[in-house]
C-alpha cells in the first residue's frame, strides 16, 4: 500500500546564537524526509528571542505567533545570549519562549534521555551505569514559578526584597499527569512523580492530584513519589531504574539539564512541547550558546531528534520519524559526531557535516 503523503506547514524559529545553525540542519532533514516519502512540507522563518527584540522591540512579535496558531508543527532553536544578557532590561530573549508556550497552551514538555552505546565513554558516569537508560521526563511547562507573581521592592533599610509565587490548580496538576500517565502504558508502565511535598503547599498538592489521578485513571500504572532531591541523586546513582517522571516547571528544567549528562552532552537532548491541540514546538534543550555561534561546531543531533519528535506527534509519521532516529544512530556509530561527544583522539565533526551524512543516511 503507498504511505499517503502529506502536505504540512512548519514554521521555523532559528532564534539567537547557535539556533540558526541547529535550525538549518534540522531543515535539511525535513527536507530529506519530504523527498523520501514524497510530501510536501510548507517551510516559513520567524522571528523570536534576541533577534525579534532587535527587529521588533519586542522577543515574540504578534506576526510570529499568528504564523504559529496557523501552523501544523514548529521548529525552534534557542534564545538568548551576551548581547541582551541584562537582567534589569524590560524586555529579554527569554519572554519570547514563556510567551510562545503560554499562547499556544504547551503545557506538556516531553524530553527523552536515552544514552547511545557509542558515546558512553563521553558521559561522567561510568559505562554500567548507563546500561538500559531510557527516561522520559514530562515536564508541566505553563504554571509554577516561572509564571506565578513576580516582585521586587525597596525595604527602608537600603536592602531590597524579591519575591516569586509558584502557583498550581488542580486542573493544572491532572492534566499533564494524565499525558505522562498515558505514556507510560506505552512504555514500561513505571512513573515517578517528582515533589518537595515534604515543605511546599503546591507539592503536597501535587501528591494528592497525581496519587487520584493514577489510581481512577491508570490502574496499571506503578506510580511512585519522590522528593526533588532524592531524585537528584537517584538519576545518577541508578538512571535504568527511572522510565517516565512528571514534575512541575522548575523541577523539570533544572532535572532534566542534569539528565543530559547520560547522554553525554546537551547537545543530544530534544524536546517536544505540547498542548491539548497542534501546534507542537520542538527544539533541543540546550541554550543558545552563543561562544559556539558561527563556528559550526554546534551540536545538531537535539534538534534533528526533535524533528523526529515532530514528525512523529504532529505530523503521525512514525515511519518517517523512526529513519531519523536510525539515521542518528547510524552516523553516531560511524563517529560522525561534534567535538561535544567526540572520543579523544577522534575526527570533531562541524554542525554541517554532521547535518549533511544524517539527511546522506536517511535518503541511502
Amino acid at each position: 500500500m503507498t504511505p499517503t503523503r502529506v502536505r504540512a506547514r512548519i514554521v521555523l524559529l532559528p532564534g539567537d546564537g547557535i539556533g540558526p545553525e541547529v535550525v538549518a540542519e534540522g531543515t535539511r532533514v525535513l527536507r530529506a524526509v519530504a523527498e523520501r516519502w514524497g510530501h510536501a512540507f510548507a517551510l516559513e522563518e520567524a522571528l523570536i528571542g534576541g533577534a525579534a527584540i532587535d527587529a521588533t522591540g519586542t522577543a515574540l512579535p504578534s506576526e510570529t505567533l499568528a504564523s504559529c496558531r496557523n501552523a501544523d508543527a514548529i521548529l525552534l532553536g534557542a534564545v538568548g545570549g551576551s548581547k541582551w544578557d541584562n537582567p534589569e532590561a524590560p524586555v529579554r530573549p527569554e519572554m519570547g519562549l514563556l510567551a510562545i508556550r503560554q499562547a499556544l497552551g504547551l503545557f506538556a514538555n516531553l524530553r527523552p534521555v536515552t544514552p547511545h552505546p557509542a558515546l558512553a565513554a563521553v558521559s561522567p558516569l561510568k559505562p554500567e551505569r548507563l546500561i538500559g537508560v531510557d527516561v522520559l521526563v514530562v515536564r508541566e511547562l505553563t504554571g509554577g514559578i516561572y509564571f506565578g507573581a513576580h516582585e521586587r521592592a525597596p525595604l527602608p533599610d537600603g536592602g531590597e526584597r524579591a519575591s516569586d509565587t509558584c502557583v498550581y490548580t488542580t486542573g493544572e496538576i491532572e492534566r499533564v499527569v494524565r499525558v505522562a500517565a498515558s505514556l507510560a502504558l506505552k512504555r514500561r508502565r513505571k512513573l515517578a512523580s517528582i515533589d518537595k511535598a515534604n515543605v511546599l503547599t503546591t507539592s503536597r498538592l501535587w501528591r494528592s492530584v497525581a496519587s487520584r489521578v493514577v489510581r481512577d485513571e491508570f490502574p496499571d500504572v506503578a506510580l511512585e513519589h519522590m522528593l526533588v532531591d532524592a531524585c537528584a541523586m537517584h538519576l545518577i546513582r541508578r538512571p535504568a531504574d527511572f522510565d517516565v517522571i512528571v514534575t512541575e516547571n522548575m523541577f523539570g528544567d533544572i532535572l532534566t539539564d542534569e539528565a543530559s549528562m547520560l547522554a553525554g552532552s546537551m547537545g543530544m537532548l530534544p524536546s517536544a512541547s505540547l498542548g491539548a491541540t497542534k501546534p507542537g514546538l520542538y527544539e533541543p534543550i540546550h541554550g543558545s550558546a552563543p561562544d559556539l555561534a558561527g563556528r559550526s561546531m554546534a551540536n545538531p543531533i537535539g534538534t534533528i531528534l526533535s524533528v523526529a519528535m515532530l514528525l512523529r506527534h504532529s505530523l503521525e509519521l512514525e515511519d518517517a520519524a523512526s529513519a531519523v532516529e536510525r539515521a542518528v544512530a547510524s552516523a553516531i556509530d560511524e563517529g560522525c559526531v561534534t567535538a561535544d561527544v567526540a572520543q579523544p583522539g577522534k575526527t570533531q565533526y562541524s554542525t554541517t557535516a554532521v547535518g549533511e551524512r544524517i539527511a546522506q543516511l536517511l535518503l541511502a
